[in-house]
């Protein structure tokens, strides 16, 4: 059996694998020549809640399957609210994460909408990675 400390450790690698998935996913679907929108802003929305969900498995916070990154960032205020608050703009991202998969729920979203769905989610990577230490680090694949 695994002491405890190292599966939360694999948990938050693997989280973070999927973020960083997620994130080159949003990043290249975005980089075609004809972009495609509505995968990328998909893509952002799920790299930006993985990195959340690893953050809390992190510090052994339960959390429901969700999609609802409002819901997840009070999670995140519970333990730390200066970091709630810096990301207080993510769930802007949420209707990325099932609204816009199905026909008539929302507009496609525009160039400008996409690239900023994008650049929220390297601002969740990159404000809580250095949060995770060494872990962040081994995770990149």
């Amino acid at each position: 059996m695994k002491p405890p400390e190292q599966v939360k450790r694999e948990l938050v690698r693997q989280w973070l694998g999927k973020a960083e998935q997620d994130l080159k996913a949003a990043e290249s679907l975005l980089s075609q020549e004809q972009p495609l929108l509505y995968p990328s802003c998909f893509h952002a929305q799920q790299a930006a809640e993985k990195y959340i969900k690893a953050y809390l498995t992190w510090h052994q916070v339960e959390f429901p399957k969700t999609h609802d990154l409002d819901e997840l960032l009070d999670l995140i205020g519970s333990v730390d609210k200066t970091l709630a608050e810096r990301l207080g703009d993510t769930p802007l991202l949420t209707p990325y994460g099932v609204e816009i998969r199905y026909p008539g729920d929302i507009p496609e979203p525009t160039p400008t909408e996409a690239k900023e769905a994008l650049q929220l989610a390297k601002k969740v990577r990159d404000t809580i990675l250095p949060l995770l230490g060494d872990e962040s680090a081994t995770s990149i694949t």
